[in-house]
């Protein structure tokens, strides 16, 4: 946990922003897979933990903003519970780590809840996905589980976001620490790749460095030689000479902060000259976009601009023609690029995503594109100091999407579809770093993960 200062600031910020009634902050509960007792890696829920830092499941926070009190509702550990698992801190004690001056028993938490919404108290509560929570606040709101999305509150998730997009300076350094650990996991991945090696076994190696310190993964690892499937995360194909790997992959901190981190290599140990003149685009576009982050720019400008640099660069390659702004004007290069730039990282990968992609990355009245590419764009609005986001422009080459542009004959003017053939099987390449925006531009957090396709080269193969 951070200082108790820290979750007491939190929490007296976030009342003021919301202002008045209840906040119910619901912690996670563990989830079976498939019996009540083997259940999945406990995590707890992200918001929860920032505005308490208090990680054992079954708890819930009730912030009451009128009275000016906070209290944890939980349970202590039975006797059973103490011999099975072992003997954890009070929870008394717990809430004293996070600045909590009261702690009452979980049984009388509804209780309290219903009798204040009886008395017309507003409760402000969060988007719910845990099953026992949607089912508890269905029953709570008296509604049905689809019709949660009326009663969440818009001003706690906006407060939220607008507290958690901006990361102190001990947040920062809980990112740099899951990068650390990436850096190792990316390090040892190009290293032990190498023909005939198994995907899995490549990112058994990553899973291995991750409980060596400690800490878990911060999502599904994409180790993928089928770079074109964006999230591939089968892990079940063979490295092949010739082919490229795709991995994104990301750690997180000891405090459940996140890394995610993307670089492309060639199984062999060398670039083909049409690997590297895709490479060579994609990094263009990527170093490009780094370079012009700074406060007050929309992402969405920097999105169309690595869009530019890379249907300049298929244009020069042959692949598309004519102009290329006009092409990203039409959204051709979404054929190659289909994805959204970046978005935005904390304690969440796709940081506060479940408070609702909207809420998180475009501002109040912003509206999302409905062209293809383009709207899969996650973070639009404008960036400010403090922010940590991704930076991850990509180019695949997707057969099926490919011959259905080609069957409508509606691209002709920008796709080269006859040479576009001796790429079909190309597969994909996708770079990505993590980006701090400071106060007069960027600070690339995980600039020393080697990406420069000479550091890739001499890393290949060496373990």
């Amino acid at each position: 946990m951070f200082p108790a200062e820290t979750y007491i600031r939190r929490r007296e910020e976030l009342a003021q922003k919301v202002g008045s009634g209840i906040i119910l902050f619901l912690g996670n509960d563990l989830s079976p897979i498939n019996y009540d007792a083997n259940t999945y890696p406990f995590r707890q829920d992200s918001s929860f933990l920032y505005y308490s830092g208090i990680r054992e499941p079954a708890n819930f926070l009730v912030m009451d903003l009128d009275e000016g009190e906070t209290t944890l509702y939980g349970y202590e550990q039975s006797m059973d519970d103490i011999v099975w698992e072992g003997e954890r801190a009070p929870l008394k004690v717990q809430a004293e780590m996070a600045g909590i001056p009261s702690v009452q028993d979980i049984e009388f938490g509804a209780g309290f809840l219903l009798s204040e919404s009886m008395n017309d108290r507003t409760i402000h509560v969060l988007p719910a996905y845990q099953e026992k929570h949607l089912h508890f606040l269905s029953a709570f709101f008296s509604c049905d589980i689809k019709d949660l999305g009326a009663v969440y509150s818009h001003r706690l998730i906006e407060a939220v976001v607008a507290q958690r997009s901006k990361k102190e300076q001990q947040e920062i350094e809980e990112i740099k620490k899951a990068i650390y650990i990436s850096d190792k996991m990316h390090r040892e991945a190009i290293a032990f790749s190498k023909d005939g090696r198994k995907e899995q076994e490549i990112v058994a190696q990553m899973q291995r460095i991750c409980g060596e310190n400690g800490v878990g993964m911060a999502y599904g690892s994409i180790f993928t030689q089928r770079g074109e499937i964006l999230h591939n995360n089968l892990h079940n194909g063979v490295l092949a000479d010739g082919s490229l790997v795709l991995n994104d992959s990301g750690a997180e901190s000891p405090f459940h902060y996140a890394s995610d981190i993307t670089r492309t290599f060639p199984v062999n140990g060398s670039f083909s000259d049409k690997q590297k003149d895709i490479y060579s685009i994609v990094l263009e576009a990527q170093n490009a976009v780094i370079d012009s982050i700074r406060p007050g720019i929309a992402y969405i400008d920097l999105h169309l601009k690595a869009s530019e640099i890379i249907a300049s660069g298929l244009t020069e390659l042959g692949i598309m023609k004519g102009d290329p702004k006009e092409a990203v004007k039409e959204g051709a290069h979404a054929l190659f690029f289909p994805h959204g730039l970046g978005h935005m990282l904390g304690l969440d990968v796709h940081d506060m995503e479940g408070l609702g992609e909207d809420f998180v990355g475009y501002a109040d009245g912003q509206e999302r594109s409905e062209q293809f590419g383009l709207n899969h764009l996650r973070l639009a609005r404008e960036l400010e100091e403090g922010f940590v986001l991704t930076v991850e422009p990509g180019i695949y080459f997707i057969p099926k999407l490919i011959d259905g542009w080609k069957s409508t004959g509606a691209w002709n003017d920008f796709i080269n579809f006859e040479l576009l053939e001796e790429y079909r099987d190309f597969g994909g390449i996708r770079l990505e770093d993590n980006v701090l925006v400071t106060a007069d531009g960027a600070e690339n957090l995980s600039e020393a993960i080697p990406k420069l396709p000479e550091e890739i080269e001499a890393l290949i193969g060496t373990a």
